[in-house]
């Protein structure tokens, strides 16, 4: 096992990483910008050291400044988080490259998934269900036209190469795919500098399932068990639960055994997520894309498995065994991603961290990323921090998260706890039976 880890990240998750790397007795070392030098994850890391000024491109998003940070710090490994850097195959090439241990899956898997188009390939040759669509990316407006006709309306226009519900957008005609697909064209080509867009068919009210997977050091690859992210906006997940209360227990066999399909077939290393979209009412589902790094939404598989995610991707980048023999979920676990935001609109709002209150009690998990005196900037995604609960079962769990989103106080600035308790009393998600329209439906 090496002996350092440099964290390769910010806030949250900088913090989350942190916290197993010190309990396994190794040295966890944070990068930060001249913004984030008061923010937790700083002083609970072991060394820290600033990398750049508050823009992402200028510090967490230059390769150049993380390496120099890893040898001026002898770090031995480079955990990159999610975001940022984390799914860039040519990082991950260099770590390497360097001579350090890359905590994440091989270059080779993170490039052949990182294009959707060809991902969606390499699964419909796994045998993977996906959804009509095209093997290419579509060149001009004209084309596009021509292969919704095929394909057969709605469907699905998406930005190739990005990710986090950008430059995504659903056309029930030729009209609205005409504007779909040059706004997914503009986007793509903002955000990824790659305007290479892809159409499918689109599932009406579909659920978001995604499979969580590990790829093990031995090249065996299993399954722990599935997430509901259905609850959206703007295409990004803000709520998710585990297990998701639309998926029978057939269907999540099937489900689970296509993630491991997935994953065998690009080699897969350490923690990854086989996202796919359900159809309820058929009980069917089929591919929508691969996340080649650890998720924002991993807590609640630990809180229903007992297993350390991160743990276990550091175990598995060393080479070593994982610390589980077999995977049993218990009772029923929820995540609210809270923001700075506009509960409304849904838009952000920085500013000062005047009151942090947490809420505390059994069944309560927060991972949070700032703290009282802190102030949110607008130069980073604006979560707080992520509240989990967990409960005996689902009816358990929503009773808990009630309560502890009702004690999570935080003043000084705007947040969507407000609208984490309107969620929780409305009907179709306390029922079970929402998906991915619900919050759009709440808002009209």
């Amino acid at each position: 096992m090496f002996e350092s880890v440099l964290v390769a990240n910010r806030g949250e998750i900088a913090s989350r990483v942190i916290h197993t790397v010190r309990a396994m007795g190794l040295k966890a070392i944070a990068v930060y910008s001249e913004a984030d030098a008061g923010l937790p994850f700083v002083a609970e890391a072991d060394e820290a050291i600033l990398i750049g000024p508050p823009q992402p491109a200028r510090s967490y998003l230059d390769a150049d400044r993380v390496l120099e940070a890893a040898r001026r710090t002898n770090a031995q490994a480079i955990h990159p988080g999610y975001g940022f850097l984390s799914e860039d195959a040519g990082f991950a090439e260099r770590v390497i490259d360097r001579g350090l241990v890359w905590v994440g899956p091989p270059p080779l898997a993170i490039a052949r998934m990182g294009d959707k188009i060809n991902a969606r390939n390499l699964m419909m040759e796994a045998g993977v269900p996906v959804s009509p669509g095209v093997w290419e990316p579509v060149p001009d407006a004209a084309t596009a036209v021509a292969e919704a006709e095929r394909i057969g309306y709605p469907v699905m226009v998406k930005a190739a190469g990005g990710g986090g519900g950008i430059g995504m957008g659903a056309a029930r005609d030729e009209a609205e795919l005409l504007l779909a697909y040059e706004t997914a064209r503009n986007r793509a080509a903002r955000f990824f500098s790659n305007s290479d867009i892809l159409l499918e068919r689109y599932v009406e009210g579909a659920r978001h399932v995604e499979v969580q997977i590990l790829g093990l050091a031995d090249g065996t690859v299993v399954a722990l068990g599935e997430r509901d992210c259905s609850v959206q906006r703007r295409h990004q997940k803000i709520v998710e639960e585990t297990p998701s209360p639309g998926v029978s227990p057939q269907l999540r066999a099937r489900m689970l055994d296509a993630g491991v399909r997935a994953g065998e077939t690009v080699g897969y290393r350490g923690a990854g997520t086989v996202e796919f979209l359900v159809d309820p009412a058929a009980q069917d589902f089929v591919f929508l894309e691969m996340n080649t790094r650890l998720q924002v939404e991993h807590p609640i598989t630990e809180l229903v498995t007992g297993i350390d995610l991160v743990e276990q991707q550091l175990l598995i980048a060393a080479g070593e065994q994982v610390t589980f023999t077999s995977v049993e979920p218990h009772g029923h676990a929820v995540e609210f991603r809270v923001y700075a935001e506009d509960p409304v609109r849904f838009l952000p709002r920085p500013g000062d961290i005047k009151i942090w209150e947490e809420p505390v009690g059994e069944g309560i998990r927060i991972d949070a990323g700032y703290a009282e005196g802190n102030a949110v900037t607008p130069f980073y995604d604006p979560l707080l921090a992520k509240l989990c609960v967990h409960g005996a079962d689902r009816a358990a769990a929503l009773r808990r998260a009630e309560q502890a989103v009702g004690a999570f106080q935080i003043e000084g600035l705007q947040t969507n706890l407000p609208f984490f308790t309107e969620l929780l009393g409305d009907p179709d998600f306390v029922a079970g039976t929402y998906d991915t329209g619900l919050v759009d439906r709440m808002r009209r």
